[in-house]
Parts: structure tokens; sequence; C-alpha cells
């Protein structure tokens, strides 16, 4: 007898419907299975077997042969068991057939006949809605995930007995709940940084715009610890982000059966050893890196003229774009990547360049040659460039305590309110300055007259590119939101040229100027 249960197999974010189709028949025994799958799926067929052993099925004197339908799609993970043991059932006549119609199974199954969560049910669901179909069955782990996707009624099951009782009616499947949210603790608080005036300024600057932000200056400056803040004077996440958000970690398999759906943005600080494929993203079957998975949230990159050449300019087209294409043989896959870049180096090879005191040895030239590590186009897509100098003892002794993430995050919220509401009212297309295109920005970042002239002397001295002409415009104009100001003025204009540092003819001069 033949049956047919429905599965989904993911190219990225993208699902598409895979249809199990289930011949057995008396025969010599085998289980054959077909339909371009990997080795995780061809394995399947033993952990069926064994799965349905555990509930008096012996397949030992059957034919079994098993089609992943379209035969063109390469079909990956171990997420067909269910799906595949399901229609088995059906096959042998231990389940009615039409119990499977108009239903996605996703599920591992294990020898014992338990049924394990795993990666990627969020997207998959998703993709399940696009196709249609209303009706679900995934793993019990991978409950409070699925129950975000609206629309689709999901039960969840734990072990092959329950979902077999489940198909013949005698048992009703427990519905998939979403986690409640909860409340995480008080992350690291700005309060607790002294000093740094004009990088908490610049932190702000960058969290209300969406702009990228380079920090430069010596060992022990507080560059990580403001990077490491810049997620709690974000915006909470919007719901469809959240979603986002979560659909990339479910296939990274980051998400666990407690997880809830929480209003805080990622944060991501690869090592700077990390390689092209882990920062953007790559492999035999294309996974998301470092760059999707900070994606709505930070990116943080410490040490960054440490990070190998190649990884860094994989970042330029993400940046540029928001998204990373993965071409590959068999598929093409296409992961969101719209984080905000926070960079933090060391102003010279040795780090004390400019720190007061004498124990900087390099040369010109051999900061410049640190400084040429992170390349011309690399620099035009961070907007903000800071210089951190030293902290006084003083400051660390009896230094006030500066603005607290509260405090900051309020100005940063009335900002991006400020920004959305021009998108809302049809101005932009971009909710955020940082994504501003060129035309937008002329029509919501016009410039006074003596900004303009201001501009265009910072543009002739420092050889600014025309990226970077317009990353200050677009600087100045969050300047002006974060004071509420319609128009840009002056002052703005001159802050924003300020945050240009490594645009100046070197590393050393600026440094020392700071």
């Amino acid at each position: 007898m033949l049956a047919t249960a429905l599965s989904a197999t993911l190219v990225g974010l993208e699902a598409h419907l895979v249809r199990v189709e289930v011949e057995v028949a008396r025969g010599i025994p085998s289980f054959e299975l077909v339909g371009l799958a990997e080795a995780a799926v061809r394995e399947s067929r033993v952990r069926v077997k064994s799965a349905l052993a555990q509930i008096g099925v012996d397949l030992g004197e059957y034919r079994v042969v098993v089609n992943l339908a379209p035969a063109d799609v390469k079909k990956t993970g171990s997420a067909f068991d269910v799906a595949i043991a399901a229609a088995t059932l059906a096959a042998l006549g231990r389940v009615p057939l039409a119990s499977l119609e108009g239903t996605l199974f996703l599920g591992e199954l294990s020898l014992t006949g338990a049924v394990h969560a795993v990666r990627g049910v969020l997207p998959r669901l998703v993709g399940l809605r696009a196709h249609g179909l209303v009706h679900a069955i995934v793993p019990e782990g991978n409950g409070g995930e699925a129950a975000l996707v609206v629309g689709v009624t999901t039960g969840t099951v734990a072990t092959i007995g329950a979902l077999r009782d489940s198909l013949r009616g005698d048992y009703e499947l427990p519905r998939a709940i979403a986690c409640e949210e909860t409340v995480l603790a008080n992350g690291p608080d700005l309060e607790d940084v002294r000093g740094q005036t004009a990088a908490r300024r610049a932190l702000e600057v960058a969290a209300a715009g969406g702009h990228n932000l380079l920090m430069i200056g010596p060992p022990g400056a507080g560059k990580t610890m403001l990077a490491r803040r810049m997620p709690g004077i974000l915006p909470a996440l919007a719901k469809s982000e959240a979603l986002e958000v979560m659909a990339i970690h479910s296939i990274s398999g980051l998400l666990s059966a407690a997880r809830a759906l929480v209003p805080t943005r990622p944060f991501r600080a690869p090592h700077h050893t990390v390689s092209e494929v882990g920062l953007v993203g790559g492999g035999d079957t294309p996974r998301p890196g470092e760059v999707s998975l900070a994606h709505n949230g930070v990116l943080f990159l410490d040490e960054l003229a440490e990070f190998r050449r190649g990884a860094l300019e994989a970042l330029r087209q993400p940046l540029e774009d928001g998204i990373v294409t993965i071409s590959r043989a068999q598929a093409k896959a296409t992961f969101p990547a719209r984080p905000l870049v926070v960079g933090a180096m060391n102003p010279c090879p040795c780090g004390y360049r400019g720190d007061g005191t004498s124990r900087c040895a390099c040369t010109g030239e051999r900061v410049l040659a640190y400084r040429a590590r992170l390349s011309g186009p690399l620099l035009d897509r961070l907007d903000i460039h800071v210089v951190l100098p030293p902290v006084s003892v003083s400051s660390l002794q009896g230094g006030l305590a500066g603005e607290s993430t509260h405090d900051v995050r309020r100005r940063v919220e009335s900002a991006r309110g400020i920004q959305r509401a021009r998108a809302e009212a049809g101005e932009t297309a971009a909710t955020t300055n940082a994504l501003l295109s060129t035309r937008d920005a002329e029509h919501v970042a016009k410039l006074c007259e003596a900004g303009a002239r201001l501009i265009t002397r910072a543009v002739e001295r420092l050889s600014l590119s025309a990226r970077a002409y317009a990353k200050l415009v677009r600087v100045a104009r969050t300047i002006a939101d974060l004071e509420g100001a319609t128009a840009i003025r002056v002052d703005h204009v001159a802050e924003a040229i300020s945050y240009r540092v490594l645009d100046r003819t070197s590393v050393a001069v600026a440094v020392s100027a700071a």
C-alpha cells in the first residue's frame, strides 16, 4: 500500500514542502530511501525501524520504499523521521490514510520511540502557512516556537506511540503553547562607565540612528565595556523583528524548549580568528554566520584590525545590502543581515599610542600599516569613528556616575519614534536614518547654507567619498532627531564631521588630536 505524508526542508530561511511517499509490500526485507537526501536523512531508516518496533510494528518482513519529492531539492537534517514513520503506519494500515491529509509532520525519532526537537521549526511553519496548510505536528520540545506562528494549529508529540494513537483518533495531542514572555535580569548599565563622555555620546547617536560605530583607544579605555551596553539602549524588538531573529536562531540550533519570545536584541561577539564562513555564513549546506545571527541586534568586532582581511571584506556587501546570499551548486540561500556593527581597535600595534606615557615605540610607518588593515571601502561603511582616551584615576575613584541605560534609552526611543513617524507618513522608506536612500536623505535631511558650506570644506579637506558624505548627512539628521529639531543646524553637521576620525591623514594625528 502507498501512503503520503507532508514534511518540509529549508534552503536558507525558505521552506520547501516535501511529500514523503512510502510504499510497503511483502517481499525481501529492505528499506530504500530516495529523493536527494543527505546522510542524516538516509540514516532515518534505522531510527524509524527501531522506533516502530517499540510499538509492536516489525518491518523485518516488508520491503519499504520511501521517496522524498520533489527529487531535485536537497533534503537535509533529521526532521523527516516523524513524517516517514506516520506514512509507514498508514501504508501498513495501522492508521487511517485520511489522518495524514493536510498536516505537516516534523521531528526526529530516537531508537526508543521518543520524538526529539529539531532545528528550523519556526521558518518551516511560516513556509507551511504560505502553502495554505494550517495543521502541523511537531516535537514537544519545539512547541514554544511553533506556537508563535499565527494561523497554524500545531499539536506537540513526545513519543511515536502518542503519534499513532492521535492518528487513530484515540488520543488528542496537546496544543503548542508559547512560553510566557520573560523579563531578563537587568544587563550591564551605562551608569557603570566612568568618564568617556565623547564615546558615550557616540554610542547614543549610533543607537538612535542605527549607525555602525568604530571605537579607537588603548587597552582598558572601556571599548568592550561600552559595546556590551549597546543592546540595552536600543529599543525593544518589535514582534516581526523578534520572529526574524528567532527564525535565524532556530535553524542554527540556538533555541531551547524553554526560550520565550523576549524583547531583547541579540549580541554577538565573534573572536578575531573567526573564518569568513563563520562571519558571513556558508558551508556545503548553507548556514547563517555571525552577521546574520546578530540581525536586528549588535555585532561586536573586538580587535577589528586583527580580523582576517578576507573576512572583513566579506562584510562589505552585507553592511550595504542587509542580506547575505550564499550560492552553491545545488541551492542558493539568502539570510537577512542587518545588525548594528560596533568595532573596537587599538590606535597602534602595541596599543599605547596617545595614552600620555612613553610606552609606545611604534613608528609612523607601523601605525599607518596597522591602520591599512582596514580598507577604505570598509571604513566608509562605519558611520561613526570615535577615539577613547585613557580613563583617569580620579574618574575611577571619585568620578560621578554617568547617565543610566534607562535614561539614554528613552532619548534613543524618542529619536527612533521620529524616524518611524516619517516612514509611516510616507516621507521615507526606511525606519532608521542609517538606511535612508539618497532621495529620502535629500528630502528629510536638507542642510542649511552654513551647514552645506561646512560639509563641503570637510569633504574637500578629508577627501571623503560620496558614501562618506552621505553618512555625514545621515548622522547629522540623527543628531537633530535626538534634540527633536526639525531642521539640521550647523552644529549638528560639525558634530557629525567630528565622528570621521579615521578619514584624517593618519591614525597618529587623529589620536594625538583627541
